[in-house]
């Protein structure tokens, strides 16, 4: 418990200071005699009245220093981050080259299972969500309803922005929005499974840009195969390509050929850029003032009733 104006409680002495003062001028009366007020008796209960006003005013002067207490919101305060997913919906993400639970997964539900789940987890960051195949739009504005941009993320489907891979193109789209944004912190994660077939800027030169801007690009290379081991695997992932580009900007690269190394991913992730949902909830003052005022009203009635 906390009070908002502890200083009130130097009215306690108030009354004292009062009964301290000698009077602005002697009181008129008549003299009686000593031995006629031998045979007065006090006036029964004046003692209790005494009380009363007493307690009346302890609770008044506590109503007044504004008792409060805190208590957790259940909000998680903002981080000042914000993310932008860049997603690849191109046509290798069809590929079912992942396993889970000795199941075959393709390339993009897997990423779905893993992105939406982190996306989820990360209360306090502002986070949006951009797809790319032959061209780039945003599936979800930046934004602190994380539900809904896990929602969006699951709903993504491949086709709907063409089939080709066009990473600069929705990489420029993530950094044209976090570069009118006034966070803190602003980061792109780039998932993508291929190289730049569509892109109409080199995509390492739009992340030096980005870099300027204070973005930091992480990258995640989806796929069992890539370009420098197997350059002639059709559906290679371009991991050369997207370790430069998070290079350039001061960012990680993440190589995931499996549900194990997107798990890994997410979690480094975390490590990364620190989870705000891990941060203590907001707390609200509580005021209790009225349940003293309440006491002082009901005991002042009864001091009023008790001379009448």
């Amino acid at each position: 418990m906390s009070f908002a104006f502890p200083f009130a409680f130097l009215l306690l002495l108030l009354p004292l200071l009062v009964r301290l003062l000698p009077p602005l001028s002697a009181p008129m009366g008549l003299r009686v005699p000593a031995h006629v007020l031998a045979g007065v008796t006090p006036q029964r209960g004046a003692g209790q009245g005494v009380l009363l006003a007493a307690l009346a005013w302890l609770a008044l002067v506590l109503a007044l220093a504004g008792p409060q207490v805190s208590r957790p919101s259940g909000m998680i305060p903002a981080s000042g981050r914000d993310i932008v997913l860049a997603m690849d919906l191109s046509g290798s993400m069809e590929r079912e080259d992942f396993d889970l639970d000795g199941a075959p997964l393709s390339r993009l539900d897997a990423v779905k299972r893993v992105a939406s789940r982190l996306v989820a987890s990360r209360e306090g960051d502002r986070i949006g969500l951009v797809i790319f195949g032959d061209r780039a739009y945003f599936a979800q504005p930046l934004t602190f309803d994380v539900d809904a941009v896990a929602r969006a993320i699951d709903e993504a489907q491949i086709g709907i922005s063409g089939r080709a891979t066009a990473i600069s193109d929705g990489l420029g789209l993530a950094m044209k929005r976090l570069v009118a944004s006034e966070a803190p912190t602003r980061v792109v994660v780039l998932f993508s499974d291929g190289s730049d077939t569509s892109g109409k800027v080199d995509a390492v030169e739009a992340a030096r840009l980005a870099a300027g801007h204070g973005i930091r690009i992480h990258t995640v290379a989806l796929g069992p195969q890539d370009m420098e081991t197997a350059p002639k695997t059709r559906d290679a992932v371009d991991s050369e390509t997207l370790r430069a580009l998070a290079g350039a900007s001061g960012g990680a690269t993440f190589r995931v050929r499996g549900m194990e190394d997107l798990e890994r991913m997410a979690a480094a992730l975390d490590e990364l850029e620190p989870n705000p949902s891990e941060r203590p909830p907001m707390l609200y003052r509580q005021s209790l003032w009225p349940w003293p005022a309440g006491v002082a009203l009901a005991l002042l009635l009864l001091i009023g009733w008790r001379r009448a």
